[in-house]
């Protein structure tokens, strides 16, 4: 017997793997947003438990963000008609637009000195960690999705 391979065009793939491209990219986001605030922490003469407890704040503001954000584009992608998406539509615009801003402010921020060392290694810690665990959250989604 034959087996026929259904024709996709270049660059898309089952709207489940979107949900896998979505983890592996915050993952890597998170890890190297985590990196930037770990040696910032590095960088300190003392860290204090007010530091380490304003990190966990932070992380669970963006966490909570991350997890409503993640639970929605999962819908979305469920949501898709075509088994076949292009490869970009792990997110929508809003997503791309809100990523371009948060990048490109926060290499600004980083670079210009205005903030201090600490709220770098707060923040970032925070943030990186949050960022990561969304990630984490994508690959589960993906791991336990259902037709």
């Amino acid at each position: 017997m034959v087996k026929t391979q259904i024709k996709r065009p270049a660059f898309h793939v089952h709207r489940r793997t979107l949900l896998l491209i979505a983890g592996i990219v915050w993952l890597i986001a998170g890890v190297n947003v985590a990196r930037l605030g770990i040696i910032a922490y590095g960088q300190l003469y003392s860290i204090n438990f007010l530091d380490i407890l304003l990190s966990i704040v932070v992380f669970a503001l963006f966490g909570f963000m991350f997890f409503k954000m993640s639970v929605k584009h999962h819908r979305r992608i469920h949501g898709y008609r075509e088994i076949y998406r292009p490869i970009w539509h792990f997110f929508d615009l809003k997503s791309y637009v809100i990523m371009a801003i948060m990048m490109t402010g926060g290499i600004w921020l980083r670079n210009s000195g205005l903030v201090s060392t600490i709220f770098i290694a707060v923040f970032y810690t925070g943030l990186g960690c949050a960022l990561g665990a969304a990630g984490l959250f994508f690959l589960v989604l993906y791991a336990y999705w259902k037709e």
